[in-house]
């Protein structure tokens, strides 16, 4: 398997997500707003654009009286972080980096 840069991932939020989705079961909306520094509808389109990808599951739930969205990253998105991944450093090798 040749390891190829995934352009749904490759954007600098949805990449920091994902690597941040990969550490941890789940994390609420909130912890990666605020972790990314950008506005909530910002993160809603690379949440939304990872989930119809089928990288990123949401599932919302009610606590204390509020609504909140829980993001975790799925099977295969991390597959598909681990490959772009794979080709990040094999850029990074061949320009010497390494």
């Amino acid at each position: 398997m040749s390891a190829e840069l995934d352009p749904v991932i490759h954007a600098p939020n949805r990449l920091q997500m994902c690597c941040m989705l990969a550490a941890v079961d789940t994390v609420d909306f909130a912890t990666v707003r605020e972790a990314l520094d950008v506005s909530e509808s910002v993160l809603s389109k690379h949440v939304k654009t990872l989930e119809e990808a089928g990288y990123v599951r949401v599932r919302k739930a009610a606590s204390a009286g509020r609504q909140r969205t829980w993001l975790s990253l799925a099977p295969d998105g991390r597959k598909a972080l681990k490959g772009h991944l794979a080709a990040l450093r094999t850029m990074m090798t061949e320009a010497g980096e390494l």
